[in-house]
Order: C-alpha cells, then structure tokens, then sequence
C-alpha cells in the first residue's frame, strides 16, 4: 500500500478478552461509541483473532480456563507483528507481585475490578493516543518524503521476510529494478521543481499499476524504483514489467532532452529465483536486477531486460 493510506482517522479497534459476560458487557455498552470493538471470550480465541485482524490495544482478563492472560500476553510479544501491541490487564488480583509480574511480561497497564468507568476511559484514551504517536513515526520512518511510497528501509524490510517465505514455501520471488530514462538531462531542461512532481506521478502511476495486494512498489533512490513480487516467476515479472512500461509512456511527460522519444520512459530490469533452486543471497537478487536494468539502458531505453538475456 502506499503509506499515506495509513488510515488515522478511523475508529480505533480494541479486543477485549474476558471470560465473564457481564464484566464484557460493561467494558462494551461504556466503550461502543468511542470505538471498533471485538469480544474473546477466552486466550484462544483472542490470539485467532489477533490473527485475522489487528487491534490497536487489548483488554486482556488474566484469569481463564485453557490459557490465562498471562500466557497470552508472553505469546504476543514473542511475535515481532505483535509485540507493539498495548496491552491492559483485566484483573482483581491484588498485590504489587502480580502487576511487576503483568508488566515484566510486556502489559502496558493495569485496569482494576469492579471497574471504575472514568479510570477505564482514561487509561484507554492515553494509550491509545500514544499508539497513533507510535504508528506515526513508524510509518514515516519507512515513507520515502517525496513520493509518499515506501521508501528503501521499508523495501529491506518486506524482502527478507518474502526471501523466508519463498525459502519455507518453495515458491519463486521476482524483482524488477526501474530507472527513469535519462532524468538528469530532464532536470536540467526543465528543473527539479517540475522533476520532483514528475518523479510522485511516475511513483503513483507505478502504484497503481501494480494490481496484486502483495506487491510492493518502493523507491530506491534518486530516479530509481523497484517491486517486489511474491510468488511470481519470470514470465509473470515480464508481463508486469511491460505493463509498468506502458502505463509510463502513456502518461506522455515531454522529455525534449532524450535522444530517445519525446516522451519520458522507464528501462525495468528483471530478476527471480524459485524457491526450489534457491542460491542466491539479498545482494545476488538484487544486483541481478541492477544488471540487467543497466543492460536495458544500454540497449536504447525504454525496454525490459530479464537478467541472463
């Protein structure tokens, strides 16, 4: 996704996990209208649906049957997608044993029962606040500022976890490197006020070109791009590369500087390993594709290289 769709202002989502229904009935009629609210009924059933949609703060009971708060909470923060996860306990245990132990563990903060609402609300306000915070500067981190697509840190990121996965799952993994065609004699004919707006349409028009939720358009650097594209073989690289070509040149930016055309254009250079026959490295991958982008560039422009051809 490009990382402005970042929803901020949506209502944010909080699981409650409690056992006892009258206890999650007043944490639901005092918080509905505030915000998107799930209901566990026990650990298990909390961290399937952890799984299937991320809140941004859990209300966790400590005492269940089959799996207590506890457990819960040293399983999520095990996990790297959710340890950032803020977690209250739920508890009318008494004694500062239990809440050093609750807070060694990676809880946030304590909500005492009987439940005193203004306290309930407060303590869910302020930590809920300081996640969005969080959210933020993470997201920006991993933005590139110009073009507001993931940036090379987001792009590092979402390749080593899709070289475990194509490892583990025996599936191919493509990357295409993309260079705009002779920018730097287009910055100079017409500035880089007029090249930054260029190189954020390129960027969105690369974005929505991509058409499968997975793939990752970033920028590289400078007037470099690169996708990654789980699950994709060659052929199916070359069919997307050839489509991000076309949706460049149809945008018929003037580039009166290229020897090339008249229009700006972009070179793609395309490499991919299948899991079952996987050798190479991060390093091996991507300079594949830097090779075989620079072929494409020496070749006249404005064309697709698979790496080896």
């Amino acid at each position: 996704m490009m990382l402005d769709d970042l929803d901020l202002g949506r209502k944010q989502r909080i699981l409650i996990v409690e056992d006892v229904r009258l206890n999650a009935q007043i944490l639901l009629n005092v918080l509905k209208d505030e915000y998107d609210l799930r209901l566990a009924s026990n650990g298990l059933e909390a961290l399937e649906m952890v799984k299937e949609q991320m809140p941004d703060l859990i209300l966790l009971d400590i005492i269940m049957p089959e799996m207590d708060g506890y457990a819960v909470c040293a399983e999520l923060q095990a996990d790297p997608n959710t340890r950032d996860i803020p977690i209250l306990f739920l508890t009318a245990l008494e004694g500062d044993k239990n809440e050093a132990y609750g807070i060694e563990l990676g809880a946030m903060d304590y909500i005492r029962k009987p439940f005193n609402v203004p306290v309930v609300k407060a303590k869910i306000r302020n930590h809920l606040e300081l996640k969005r915070y969080k959210d933020i500067l993470k997201r920006d981190s991993r933005v590139d500022g110009l073009t507001r697509i993931p940036n090379r840190r987001r792009f590092d990121e979402a390749y080593a976890e899709e070289c475990n996965r194509a490892m583990r799952n025996k599936t191919p993994l493509a990357v295409l490197m993309m260079d705009l065609d002779l920018f730097k004699a287009y910055n100079d004919t017409y500035g880089h006020l007029q090249g930054d707006d260029v190189l954020k349409l390129v960027a969105k028009t690369l974005y929505n070109a991509l058409q499968r939720p997975g793939d990752l358009l970033a920028r590289w650097g400078g007037e470099e791009f690169v996708a990654l594209l789980p699950q994709t073989t060659l052929e199916g690289a070359s069919q997307v590369a050839e489509r991000l070509r076309l949706a460049v040149l149809a945008l018929q930016i003037p580039h009166e500087a290229s020897a090339h055309g008249k229009f700006l254009t972009i070179s793609v250079g395309i490499a991919a390993s299948h899991g079952r026959e996987w050798r190479g490295s991060y390093d091996t991958l991507l300079q594949r594709a830097d090779e075989a982008v620079y072929a494409a560039k020496s070749k006249g422009r404005n064309t697709i290289v698979v790496f080896g051809s």
